[in-house]
């Protein structure tokens, strides 16, 4: 199935992108489907938005290529969806890569060379580029030119190698992890934001009426309160919920529906799955609430270290239900709320002996 279509998507062709998507299982397809296809449609992000559509109209202006732009935040927040829109306000094509799959610096030379004048390189976890790739990139974004190295040693010549003028996007969840001269070089930097729940809801509703699911008010709101303030979220639960809908209702989804539908896919009220719970409960039932160490929370719930502190830990923490410590996680008041529990009368203090950060 060829997704690459050129040209703009009238109401029927993307009709038929979603209905072939679905019925062939695509989720990954129909997400597609459902991102915006210009400033306009984006829903949330006000600033970013307001900034880049001026960014991008004086670049039109000028008859010029757009300065480079480097989009940071958290996973599903719409970077990868905003670096398709702006190729789509230049007119431009855009090349997609990422980080971990350049390791070289002759797999970025090869990719740098073969763009043609005006297009969008989009770079995603850019901070996961290795350093020789990243040291050519200061060169090709500052000056448009490489240069190659030929041969080893005493002998190794280097050769220029000039580049038509391009917009790099580089996209990243940790910009932190970003060394100064690459940030520099980013004629704008747009910090992506957590949507609010009202900011959900628009999102729910323009993609129900794309996906041709009858959703009302409530139902809405209660898949946007356990999107964890993330579209990307919000648009897997919209997906999950309509097939709930379909099966044990009417089709039609409302806060019961809706309710009922994620209860069976294990996202509570407060958008927490079944991940997040394990971990609470770990911490909480095996450890009196911590302080424990990441590694032994990590065994405990039978995941791996990694997983447990990229995936679980932020939004848990983002929701006050764990504290990072010196000495280790700890659960908040909130967190026994939440499950229903009492805290012990010593507030885990007296595991702190035994599990250390």
């Amino acid at each position: 199935m060829n997704w690459d279509e050129t040209g703009p998507d009238t109401d029927e062709r993307l009709d038929e992108r979603l209905v072939r998507a679905d019925a062939d299982g695509e989720d990954t397809a129909v997400e597609a489907a459902l991102r915006p296809k210009d400033l306009d449609e984006f829903v949330g992000q006000e600033k970013v938005r307001e900034q880049l559509d001026l960014v991008l109209k004086a670049a039109r202006a000028r008859g010029a290529t757009a300065d480079h732009v480097l989009l940071s935040g958290a996973p599903g927040l719409g970077k990868t969806t905003l670096s398709m829109i702006i190729a789509a306000e230049m007119g431009a094509p855009i090349r997609i890569t990422s980080g971990p799959a350049i390791q070289h610096a002759g797999d970025l030379a090869a990719i740098l060379s073969s763009l043609q004048e005006g297009e969008v390189l989009f770079l995603d976890e850019i901070h996961r580029m290795s350093r020789p790739a990243e040291e050519m990139l200061y060169m090709a974004m500052e000056d448009f030119r490489v240069d190659v190295i030929v041969g080893k040693g005493p002998g190794a010549t280097a050769i220029p190698l000039e580049l038509p003028p391009f917009t790099l996007v580089g996209a990243t969840t940790r910009a932190g992890l970003l060394p100064p001269p690459l940030r520099d070089r980013f004629g704008f930097t747009g910090h992506m934001e957590f949507y609010t729940p009202v900011e959900l809801e628009r999102v729910i509703h323009r993609s129900a009426r794309l996906l041709d699911v009858e959703t009302d008010a409530d139902g809405a709101a209660e898949i946007a309160g356990r999107s964890r303030g993330t579209p990307r979220i919000a648009n897997r639960l919209l997906r999950r919920v309509r097939d709930y809908a379909q099966v044990k209702a009417d089709g039609r989804i409302d806060r019961p529906v809706a309710a009922a539908a994620l209860g069976v896919y294990e996202v509570d009220a407060r958008g927490l799955d079944r991940l997040d719970r394990a971990v609470l409960e770990a911490l909480l039932k095996l450890f009196g609430g911590g302080p424990v160490g990441l590694s032994t929370l990590a065994v405990a719930v039978g995941e791996e270290r990694e997983t447990v502190e990229e995936v679980a830990e932020p939004f848990l923490v983002r929701e006050g239900l764990l504290a990072r410590t010196p000495r280790g996680r700890i659960a908040t008041p909130a967190a026994w709320a939440h499950l229903g529990l009492v805290p012990p009368q010593h507030g885990g203090k007296g595991q702190q002996g035994l599990f250390g950060a």
